[in-house]
């Protein structure tokens, strides 16, 4: 029962991985130009995402929600997502040149919090904020309409707002913080942080 009961806690982890190898499958497919890709990358973005979804919940089900388990989640997630968008790179080279400014913003603003929250704690992003999951949310739709279609509608442009709008939260949350903190919800709790004030999480979305 014991030994059952160790596999179970593991589990969390095993869905990280299993969403790293997922992303890296994705990229190669692409590379490799196999047919059929768009269904294919629809099929595995999908099991990604679902494995993003359910590894913090398990993890804070099972109470293995750890600082170090949230920063690894943290670092796959930027690992998966960055080989998604790669692969959708390979699959529609044509959309990345049209779209290549408001990419380019995005993927500087991307670097530039992580930056910041490197300089300043010497740890990576860690915040798994709301705004973020609402990006990724949005971002999932559009990647999937980029691939099966190669074009851009109104999800690209909610994504890319979204996208500098949590960006700039996740710069905020990062400033007013003063220690590193995993699972800051909005900017408004790293406020209440800062002041030494308590926070609620969310069990379902924050550990």
């Amino acid at each position: 029962m014991e030994a059952r009961y160790g596999a179970i806690r593991h589990l969390p982890l095993g869905l990280m991985y299993a969403r790293l190898a997922l992303g890296l499958l994705l990229l190669a497919l692409a590379a490799g130009g196999v047919s059929h890709f768009a269904a294919l990358a629809v099929a595995l973005i999908t099991v990604g995402l679902l494995t993003d979804v359910f590894d913090g919940i398990i993890a804070r089900h099972l109470g293995v929600s750890t600082e170090k388990l949230r920063r690894l989640d943290s670092t796959i997630d930027q690992v998966f997502w960055a080989s998604v968008v790669g692969a959708t790179w390979l699959a529609c080279p044509g959309f990345f040149r049209q779209h290549a400014p408001q990419l380019l913003l995005l993927l500087g603003l991307e670097v530039l919090t992580y930056a910041l929250c490197y300089l300043k704690f010497r740890k990576e992003i860690a915040t798994h904020s709301w705004a973020a999951k609402a990006w990724v949310l949005v971002s999932f739709a559009a990647l999937v309409q980029i691939i099966v279609t190669c074009q851009a509608g109104a999800l690209f442009e909610a994504s890319f707002y979204l996208g500098v709008l949590s960006r700039l939260e996740i710069g905020a949350i990062i400033l007013l913080l003063r220690r590193w903190t995993n699972d800051v919800p909005t900017a408004w709790h790293a406020a209440r942080l800062r002041q030494g004030k308590p926070i609620k999480r969310h069990k379902l979305f924050n550990g």
